[in-house]
C-alpha cells in the first residue's frame, strides 16, 4: 500500500519540483516564450543554455558585468517589437534606448553608449520613420549616451510589423556597487520607484482595445538619476535592482527571491498603483503587479539604509512618488506572499505568459 504523504512532505516535493532546473518540452514557440515569465525561463534554460554551454552567461540578469583592464564594465543588450510603434507617452525610439540604458542603471553602471539596428518593413512611411529616429536620438541625448554604432535592415512587406529595434549598451560600473540577488538578506526592504503598470496599460489603450476613457501615459525614461542618487545616497547598502518590464513587479520579485533564496513579504496597500491603471485591470482581469513598467524600478536595500533610500528616490524626476512596499523574510525561501487589504495572505507566482503581449 502507497505511502500516506503528509502536508509538510507534499509541500517538500512541490518545493523540489519547482526548483528544479528548467527543461524546454514544447514543440513550437508561442507568444508566451518572450513573456518574461515561466516559459520564457524555460526557452533560455531549458534549451538556450545548455546549448551554449561553456559560452552561457554565467549569471542570467539585466546586463552582464566584465572587467577590462581593471575596470568593470556593463553590457546588455535588448529588442523591441511593440505595437503601435506610438503611444501615449512615448514610442519604438524611446523604448529603444531607455531598455537598454536601465538595464545597464540597475546593474550599476553609468550608462555609456549604445548601439542600435533597425528592422524595417517595405512601404514603412519615411515620416515614420524619421519620427523614430529622432525619439532615439532625443531619448539618447535625455539619457547622455552616443549611438555609437548601427544597423539596417529592409524585409518584404509583410514580414515585419513597421518596424523592429535591437539595441546593445555599454557603461561604467560605480566604485563600490555590487548589485546583485546574492546580496539580498532576510530583513531587506523593497522599494519601488513609483505608480506601477503605466506603461502596459497606456498601450492597451492606445491599441484601442479598452472601452475606457482615461489620460494614462507611458512611464519610460531613463532610470539611471535614481540609480545615481540611491548609491550616492546608501553605498553598500543597495542590494540589488532591477527594472521592472515584462512581467511587471511580481516577475522581479519572484526572480530575486528565488535567485536570494529567501522569502518577499509585499504589503499590496503600500504599491502605488494609478486609479485608471487599476480600472483598465479590473476590466481585462489582470493584476497590475503583473503589468510592465519601463520607467520604474525595485530595489532591495538594507533596513539601516531604507529611509535614506527612500528620501534619494523621491528626490529625483523619476523617483518622486517611491514607496517602500515590502520585507525580506527567511521563509518562505524562494517564495512571495501578498498581504492583502483583509489582513490575510496570497502566493504571488509567475505567470507562465504576458496577458498584454507585445509592449516592449
Amino acid at each position: 500500500m502507497p505511502k500516506t504523504l503528509t502536508e509538510q512532505e507534499v509541500g517538500a516535493r512541490i518545493e523540489e519540483i519547482r526548483l528544479r532546473p528548467k527543461r524546454f518540452r514544447d514543440d513550437r514557440v508561442t507568444m508566451a516564450h518572450g513573456a518574461g515569465g515561466k516559459a520564457s525561463r524555460s526557452l533560455v534554460e531549458g534549451l538556450v543554455v545548455p546549448l551554449l554551454g561553456e559560452y552561457a552567461p554565467s549569471a542570467l540578469g539585466d546586463a552582464a558585468v566584465v572587467t577590462v583592464e581593471g575596470t568593470r564594465m556593463a553590457f546588455t543588450t535588448d529588442s523591441f517589437v511593440v505595437s503601435p510603434l506610438s503611444f501615449p507617452g512615448g514610442c519604438i525610439g524611446d523604448l529603444a534606448v531607455n531598455g537598454t540604458v536601465n538595464d545597464l542603471a540597475v546593474s550599476g553602471a553609468r550608462p555609456l553608449a549604445i548601439s542600435l539596428a533597425m528592422i524595417l518593413e517595405e512601404g514603412l512611411p519615411a515620416d515614420v520613420l524619421e519620427q523614430q529616429v529622432r525619439a532615439v536620438a532625443a531619448a539618447a541625448a535625455a539619457a547622455g549616451v552616443q549611438v555609437a554604432a548601427g544597423d539596417t535592415k529592409v524585409v518584404e512587406r509583410g514580414r515585419c510589423d513597421g518596424m523592429y529595434l535591437t539595441t546593445a549598451g555599454v557603461g561604467v560600473v560605480r566604485s563600490g556597487a555590487e548589485l546583485a540577488p546574492e546580496h539580498v538578506r532576510p530583513g531587506d526592504k523593497v522599494l519601488v520607484s513609483g505608480p506601477i503598470g503605466d506603461h502596459g496599460v497606456a498601450i492597451m489603450l492606445a491599441r484601442g482595445g479598452l472601452d475606457l476613457e482615461a489620460d494614462l501615459r507611458s512611464d519610460t525614461q531613463s532610470l539611471w538619476p535614481v540609480v545615481e542618487s540611491l548609491l550616492d545616497a546608501c553605498g553598500p547598502g543597495v542590494r540589488c535592482l532591477r527594472d521592472a518590464t515584462r512581467g511587471g513587479v511580481a516577475t522581479v520579485l519572484n526572480e530575486i527571491a528565488l535567485a536570494a533564496g529567501v522569502g518577499v513579504v509585499l504589503a499590496e496597500s503600500r504599491v502605488p498603483v494609478r486609479p485608471e491603471v487599476t480600472g483598465a485591470c479590473e476590466i481585462l482581469g489582470i493584476d497590475p503587479l503583473y503589468v510592465a513598467n519601463e520607467g520604474k524600478l525595485v530595489a532591495f536595500v538594507a533596513p539601516e539604509a531604507a529611509d535614506a533610500a527612500l528620501a534619494a528616490m523621491r528626490g529625483t524626476a523619476a523617483g518622486a512618488e517611491a514607496a517602500v512596499v515590502g520585507e525580506v523574510r527567511a521563509d518562505p525561501p524562494g517564495r512571495v506572499l501578498g498581504k492583502t487589504g483583509f489582513g490575510g495572505h496570497r502566493v504571488i507566482d509567475v505567470l507562465v505568459g504576458d496577458p498584454l503581449p507585445r509592449i516592449c
